[in-house]
């Protein structure tokens, strides 16, 4: 069997962790972004501050500090790394009944953060839906992505 382009694959086509001995230690770092939408009176819970489980989004940019901390346990195949900074921000849009979650991972590393930005979005994302489900069960997730990330030989990528 020949190598697979797919580095998570061996030549034999078994799963397998990244060897990133050789890789040189860079900054990295990733953004990533997700949004999920709700109908306007859950939203306005939580603008508020009045939603029943309390502080949404306070509890939700823990969760996703959190999920970025924990990505290597959440993900099979990923190298467990030492985060110098993981930034959660959200964005209120009354006009579209969203809320947008933008997070930012950074480390000093052999290997990128995409994976923890991505993890922290989606996670304070699952969060909010824990928190508001028993007023909205058709939240919904929309367009979790990376959108940017630096460091590395690869270099610098930004989504167009």
């Amino acid at each position: 069997m020949t190598a697979s382009p797919l580095t998570h694959f061996n030549s034999s086509g078994q799963a397998q962790m990244v060897d990133v001995a050789e890789k040189a230690e860079t900054h990295r770092q990733a953004r990533a972004a997700g949004s999920i939408v709700m109908r306007p009176e859950t939203l306005a819970l939580i603008v508020a501050g009045t939603a029943r489980k309390g502080d949404v989004l306070g509890v939700a940019r823990i969760a996703a500090i959190q999920g970025a901390k924990r990505t290597a346990e959440l993900i099979p195949l990923c190298h467990p790394l030492a985060l110098t900074q993981v930034t959660v921000d959200f964005e209120i849009d009354t006009a579209a009944n969203t809320v947008h979650c933008l997070t930012r991972a950074e480390c000093f590393g052999r290997t990128g953060v995409e994976m923890e930005a991505l993890c922290a979005a989606t996670i304070g994302l699952l969060t909010i839906y824990d928190m508001c489900k028993s007023v909205d069960r058709e939240m919904r997730f929309e367009s979790i992505r990376l959108l940017e990330k630096t460091g590395g030989k690869s270099g610098h990528w930004r989504r167009q």
